[in-house]
């Protein structure tokens, strides 16, 4: 399985940047996918996962209300729409795919497949 995300950027706070996913696997609807961030000199943090047919979001406290996780299994991609950013959301975005089909968790050692990263930079 190979995961590549898109759609970082530069962007000034309150602004607003979409996120990609797309994975190259015949099983992509079976799967919960995950996205995680890891800001510099932090360890990586949970921001958001979807069930395996979008119909089961979860979110970090920290994005709640401002972000929002959504799925295409037709295309077998995964967004996260980042609404109101804010300079401290700034980091390297990863998603992920859960490690046992129709698993729901958001530890990161759960996910055993991960995309290369994007990097969201927010200014202030």
């Amino acid at each position: 399985v190979q995961l590549q995300a898109s759609g970082g950027g530069l962007v000034q706070a309150g602004g607003s940047l979409r996120l990609s996913c797309e994975a190259s696997t015949h099983t992509f609807a079976q799967y919960t996918m995950a996205w995680f961030r890891q800001a510099p000199g932090k360890e990586r943090e949970f921001v958001a996962l979807i069930s395996w047919t979008g119909s089961s979001t979860y979110y970090s406290d920290s994005v709640k209300g401002r972000f929002a996780i959504s799925r295409d299994n037709s295309e077998n991609k995964v967004y996260l729409q980042m609404n109101k950013l804010r300079p401290e959301d700034t980091a390297v975005y990863y998603c992920a795919q859960a490690s046992s089909p129709q698993a729901i968790a958001v530890g990161d050692s759960q996910y055993n497949y991960w995309g290369q990263g994007t990097l969201v930079t927010v200014s202030s």
